[in-house]
């Protein structure tokens, strides 16, 4: 369209005047190589078209996504409020775990040492009783074997006494402490 509008000013330029005038201003100054300014404003003119029907037709939408961002960013705020909000709980309960994991090992090492004192007492008085037991039945059995060795002294004092009373008596002294023994119960009647 501007091109149109170029042709034409150029053509009504070349009927008005010969030499000089706008065709000279205008290839002095506007026509200048790179420099056309009939692309300047033709992108000004396709500029402006754009942005009046960008906001007629896009604007709303525009708007519609904006909103959509600012709630979306909202939504986040939220959740990462929401995050600290959790994490610091979280951190809360785990310094919460790692005082009661303290307490929990110090309880556990005083049971332990309590079990050991308790463990070497028991062990101490099982000891004791062991010992207490192995006296008594040492002292039992002593006094078992001295019954037993003055029984056997006895049984062999016995014996031998009456291998040496055998060897001595005969038939006559026999004779006569059987009748002694015999007054001596109340004589025979």
């Amino acid at each position: 369209m501007s091109a149109f509008i170029y042709g034409f000013i150029l053509l009504a330029a070349e009927a008005g005047h010969a030499e000089g005038g706008f065709i000279e201003f205008y290839n002095k100054y506007l026509n200048y190589p790179g420099f056309e300014v009939w692309k300047f404003i033709n992108l000004a003119i396709f500029v402006a078209i754009a942005v009046y029907f960008g906001k007629k037709k896009l604007g709303p939408k525009f708007i519609a996504r904006r909103e959509a961002i600012r709630a979306e960013l909202i939504k986040a705020e939220e959740e990462k409020q929401a995050a600290l909000a959790q994490l610091t709980s979280t951190e809360a309960k785990l310094a919460a775990l790692d005082a009661e994991k303290t307490a929990i090992l110090q309880k556990a090492e005083e049971e332990a040492k309590a079990e050991q004192a308790r463990l070497a007492a028991q062990t101490e008085s099982d000891v004791k009783k062991m010992l207490e037991q192995s006296t008594g039945e040492i002292s039992r059995l002593s006094q078992q074997t001295r019954a037993e060795l003055r029984r056997f002294s006895a049984e062999e004092s016995i014996r031998l006494a009456e291998e040496r009373l055998r060897s001595q008596i005969d038939a006559e002294k026999d004779a006569r402490l059987i009748k002694s023994g015999i007054r001596a119960i109340g004589g025979l009647n």
